[in-house]
């Protein structure tokens, strides 16, 4: 097993991701019990257990399931994707890790940070099978830690809410108030500073716990940008889940800009009645992490240890689908400025 700070760019980037959403599913309820060997089960392949929000929130999970679906293309493998379910504990997640790693599936990911104290119990139960958590850092020999500098895409789409606001005011919808969210919003805010000290910033967060429901109701999204709006924001930006998508529809019924997150929103099915005012999203290559996973398990190197990707391997970035970007005058050009001096060390996003 190998251990390394920077990921290449072998697997990662987000453009090449966009494949049909057809999976093998699985359930959460399979009990299994803690067995300390491997699963000693053929090894059937990836399989995934969802972040709060589940399949179909158009952003993070969802970039998730589209790594899975070209590992399922690629090698062949059977795959499980598995939904969370309501008010569930840590318990129920070590129930459904482990059931994967018994019935043979490696490597086995849980998508976001909610999976943390899970992760290192059950990986600890299976060291021969590979595991892999999204957005935290579990310590163990057979772990892949898969992170991201969200606060350097954030800080581009802070760039373009900056140049693309006519009010200089923009918004910004956090769905729980937490620390990875607070990167979301700190790389957001440099970045409309750095490019217009004189554009306000409106930050809201929906919620104080995920169990509250931050990251999975739209309609607190919506009520949040609804206020932005009302104060004269006609830009806002949201790191929220699903609820991000109520945002995205308040934004367009007022016919002002939203930004997405996480995957590029523009060309979401779900989002498609909005697509003319999602100016941009900030990316988050959630599905390049996990095939990169599963590509190393495959190869026989599963990779183990944090994994970091940020602009520099293009683990993160900026979405420029939507025409309208490019007719916003200097805006590809302030991008792709701010992207060099990111990657170069010039600018320095912060996190908080």
């Amino acid at each position: 097993m190998r251990r390394i700070s920077k990921l290449t760019r072998v697997a990662v980037g987000v453009a090449s991701l966009a494949l049909a959403a057809t999976a093998c599913g699985g359930t959460s309820t399979e009990a299994g019990s803690s067995d300390s060997s491997d699963s000693g089960g053929a090894k059937k392949g990836l399989a995934i257990a969802y972040d709060i929000g589940g399949k179909g929130d158009q952003s993070f999970n969802d970039a998730a399931f589209s790594g899975l679906e070209k590992a399922k293309e690629e090698f062949g493998y059977k795959t499980a994707d598995i939904e969370p379910t309501e008010g569930e504990t840590d318990a129920d997640k070590v129930q459904r890790l482990t059931s994967l790693a018994k019935q043979g599936y490696n490597p086995i990911v849980g998508v976001g940070f909610a999976y943390g104290p899970a992760m290192k119990e059950v990986a600890a139960k299976y060291p021969k099978v590979s595991f892999g958590i999204v957005d935290s850092v579990v310590e163990g020999d057979n772990v892949a830690s898969l992170v991201f500098a969200e606060n350097e895409a954030s800080y581009l789409a802070g760039v373009a809410a900056a140049k693309a606001t006519k009010t200089n005011t923009v918004g910004f919808v956090g769905g729980v108030d937490i620390p990875l969210i607070h990167k979301f919003e700190a790389g957001y805010k440099q970045g409309v500073e750095d490019t217009n000290p004189k554009v306000k910033v409106l930050s809201q967060y929906l919620t104080q716990t995920a169990e509250e429901g931050g990251f999975s109701s739209p309609d607190k999204g919506k009520a949040a940008a609804e206020a932005q709006l009302e104060k004269n924001a006609d830009v806002v930006y949201q790191a929220a889940g699903l609820s991000g998508q109520g945002v995205i529809e308040a934004a367009a019924t007022q016919k002002k800009w939203a930004i997405g997150v996480d995957s590029d929103q523009y060309q979401q099915q779900a989002l498609a009645k909005y697509k003319n005012y999602i100016l941009t999203s900030a990316l988050k290559d959630v599905g390049g992490a996990v095939y990169a996973l599963a590509k190393s398990v495959k190869d026989g190197k599963p990779l183990t240890g944090t994994q970091t990707f940020d602009l520099k391997v293009n683990g993160v970035g900026l979405a420029e689908t939507n025409p309208e970007f490019a007719k916003i005058s200097g805006l590809t050009d302030a991008v792709a400025k701010a992207k060099k001096a990111i990657i170069d060390g010039t600018i320095k996003v912060k996190t908080e």
